[in-house]
């Protein structure tokens, strides 16, 4: 491999959404950081085979906002 030319790979610890917690090496950020996941594989649907709404930074609710006036039926 050329020198200098690589991100510095170091470990870091990644925490699930569960809390759970393990540590990896990646070349993200400085050695020690901490990785928070939004999803992650023990809630993600594409995973677990449940079909939920998975709203990420209220995505889903900036939709309904937005099309809650075409006059379709809406569920109570």
């Amino acid at each position: 491999m050329k020198e200098g030319i690589h991100p510095n790979y170091h470990e870091i610890t990644v925490v699930m959404t569960d809390g759970s917690s393990f540590k990896t090496r990646s070349t993200l950020g400085k050695p020690g950081e901490t990785l928070r996941l939004d999803i992650d594989p023990k809630t993600h649907p594409a995973w677990t085979g449940q079909h939920r709404i998975v709203d990420s930074g209220g995505q889903v609710a900036k939709f309904n906002k937005r099309f809650q006036n075409l006059g379709l039926p809406t569920k109570k």
